[in-house]
């Protein structure tokens, strides 16, 4: 049973609608109508709303349907540049302070990644490549750090995603997981920090090749029915 809440599992549902593009930018989230479609109260929808609020996939909005969001260029980049830093830093205290256990726990989800790669969704691919990162994390056993990685890596889902099904790169991710395991199996901080310095300047890589391809910029947004902007 998952221990996860209402608004949590709503929140998991509608981010994939917007990892998918079901939701596209710009779209906006009208908790009525959402929430009669899923069957819940307005109130778990509310919540779930806000989750997705602060890890930057969609943009309240006073007295009108929140939007999903599409950060710039520059928004992406400055959180991919605070990222690189956690990441190398969680691997290094992983090194130092992760127990045989930990690391047998991220070797188990790196495992469970090659092993279904070719056979799942690509969504799910994307979520074991995010738990992949979020162990590692949680191995540097320092919860802030492990707190600050989450909030961030949370900020990067949809840019993320977006680049890696525009350049689905089976063989280097999962060359690249393995060599982060081996180094952390052999306890070696300076090959665990390359093998995430070049895993992340692939990410940056393929970001800005989709937005030097897609544009960063919002579509225009279309006003709800009955709603009179210039009066806002």
């Amino acid at each position: 049973m998952s221990d996860e809440t209402l608004p949590e599992q709503i929140a998991n549902h509608l981010r994939r609608e917007i990892l998918r593009g079901t939701l596209p930018p710009g779209a906006q989230v009208k908790e009525r109508d959402n929430a009669a479609e899923m069957g819940v109260s307005r109130t778990p929808m509310r919540e779930a709303i806000r989750i997705l609020a602060k890890e930057g996939l969609v943009t309240l909005r006073p007295a009108r349907s929140p939007i999903v969001a599409m950060p710039s260029y520059r928004e992406v980049s400055d959180n991919i540049e605070v990222l690189t830093a956690l990441e190398l830093l969680s691997g290094k205290l992983a090194v130092e302070r992760a127990t045989d256990a930990q690391i047998a726990q991220i070797a188990e989800v790196q495992d469970r990644m090659a092993r279904l790669y070719d056979d799942l969704d690509m969504i799910d691919v994307f979520e074991l490549d995010m738990e992949f990162h979020r162990t590692i994390a949680q191995a540097s056993n320092n919860p802030v750090l492990a707190e600050a990685h989450r909030a961030i890596l949370a900020r990067l889902w949809r840019a993320r995603y977006l680049s890696a099904t525009r350049k689905r790169s089976r063989d280097r991710v999962l060359r690249q997981h393995t060599e982060i395991v081996e180094g952390l199996q052999a306890r070696d901080a300076a090959r665990v920090a390359n093998s995430l310095r070049a895993h992340l300047e692939h990410l940056l890589i393929n970001v800005q090749e989709f937005f030097e391809t897609e544009g960063d910029e919002l579509p225009p947004e279309q006003p709800e029915p009955g709603s009179n902007p210039a009066a806002e």
